[in-house]
């Protein structure tokens, strides 16, 4: 009897210990909205090519992509842990670190700082946005993801908003902003008139009023 008590004793005293370590070790987190956006995977076919460690380069194309991951469609495969970097329409320049293979391309884990994750972010809601509107790629001119994303939108009545480029060609741009002036509202993007042109979730696109000269365009414009 006293050898049993004693031993429902220490059961007691266990189950007590890796109650506390659990309640320490797995704290309740809540999810909000931006954490699950962050990671959040979109299924395009973007072209592109990649670079390996030993700089040869290949064709691409993603099956699908987030802030924190990209599948890559190709016929060449890395090794596990090798180093990738990516060039790939729409987004620009990705790298990271190939983490496994299947059978027609490998899955590359994305390193980059918090802003262009962010921006990732960004340019991935528009591709999602655009594809569940079943808007058309408008292929008249090719886009780019600025090297200076931070710009201003001014709204009809005068008012200027904070505003980030998502993409820009040289006959509009896509943006995030917390304002939607109307369908065909005019507005200025930094100092470059335009004309609102679409509203996805988080932003419009604009359509400017003249062209910017094919020899002034670059990642580096500024509007």
């Amino acid at each position: 009897m006293v050898l049993t008590r004693v031993l429902e004793e220490r059961v007691d005293q266990m189950l007590q210990k890796r109650a506390q370590v659990n309640a320490v070790a797995t704290p309740v987190v809540a999810v909000g909205p931006q954490e699950r956006r962050r990671h959040q995977r979109v299924k395009v076919a973007l072209p592109g090519r990649f670079m390996l460690e030993d700089r040869r380069e290949f064709p691409c194309r993603t099956i699908n992509i987030s802030p924190g991951g990209v599948a890559i469609e190709t016929y060449v495969r890395g090794a596990p842990g090798e180093k990738i970097i990516a060039y790939l329409n729409q987004i620009g320049r990705v790298e990271g670190i190939l983490v496994r293979h299947f059978d027609n391309g490998f899955a590359v884990k994305l390193t980059m700082p918090a802003v262009k994750r962010e921006k990732l972010a960004d340019q991935l809601t528009w591709l999602a946005n655009r594809q569940d509107l079943g808007m058309a790629e408008d292929r008249r001119h090719e886009r780019l993801p600025p090297r200076l994303p931070r710009t201003t939108l001014k709204a009809p009545g005068g008012r200027e908003y904070a505003a980030r480029l998502i993409d820009v060609s040289i006959s509009g741009a896509a943006m995030t902003v917390e304002v939607s002036p109307p369908i065909g509202a005019p507005v200025v993007v930094g100092e470059t008139a335009a004309l609102v042109v679409r509203h996805f979730s988080g932003g419009i696109a604009v359509e400017f009023n003249r062209l910017i000269p094919a020899d002034q365009f670059d990642d580096g414009v500024k509007l």
